[in-house]
């Protein structure tokens, strides 16, 4: 990886897929029924690949895989979409890192497909999210294509205002350390892009900050 520049991205990561509450992939496990559908985004608060800043920028993946990830069996496919504001050099950093062609945790994720992860294409779009200040709720938006949102789980002894968290997540999808997962649970997941046509109510969802470095 000589060729691979220093870089670094910081932000906010949610998900919302097809596994009931809680999701088994945060606790190393295989996904519910052997297959996981799924809208995840990340938006990168700093950073930067070399010389190209990517503060302030969020992308987002659509896909399915299938097989236990953490064992290193599954095989995946999926489409991303990065915000529409991106110049021609953000667009190529972005899926760089993300795709683990710049190592880092997410180099370490794809080595996990040993059956293989096919890309349906990368896009631009106008994405909207939102991210509440005390993580109560969270959700992403592509207009036509995509829809997830969430809200943090709570019930009847829940203290007002605190939510079910989870610090050294066995299976943290943003990567090892004291990330601190928050409970949520969807109130809508709709996806027709990249080939995928899915929707799920009542399931999974959740939020972990990530901070990655290249190797």
């Amino acid at each position: 990886m000589s060729d691979i520049p220093s870089w670094h991205i910081a932000g906010d990561w949610f998900d919302n897929c097809s596994c009931a509450v809680p999701c088994p992939c945060t606790f190393a496990q295989a996904p519910d029924n052997g297959f996981c559908e799924s809208v995840l985004f990340w938006h990168v608060r700093e950073g930067h690949y070399g010389d190209v800043k990517l503060d302030n920028l969020s992308f987002v993946r659509v896909g399915r895989w299938e097989g236990d990830l953490w064992a290193r069996q599954a095989t995946g496919v999926a489409g991303l979409y990065i915000d529409d504001h991106a110049d021609d050099r953000q667009m190529a950093a972005l899926p760089a890192i993300i795709g683990g062609r710049a190592g880092g945790f997410p180099g370490w994720v794809n080595e996990c497909f040993a059956g293989g992860r096919q890309s349906r294409g990368i896009e631009r779009a106008k994405i909207a999210y939102e991210i509440a200040p005390d993580l109560g709720r969270w959700g992403v938006e592509i207009i036509g294509k995509v829809k997830a949102w969430a809200k943090a789980i709570s019930g009847p002894t829940s203290p007002p205002g605190e939510y079910p968290q989870l610090i050294n997540a066995p299976g943290s999808e943003t990567g090892p350390g004291p990330q601190l997962v928050t409970w949520g649970k969807s109130t809508v997941l709709s996806v027709d892009a990249h080939g995928f046509k899915f929707e799920y109510t009542l399931n999974s969802a959740k939020h972990i900050p990530f901070d990655w470095r290249g190797p």
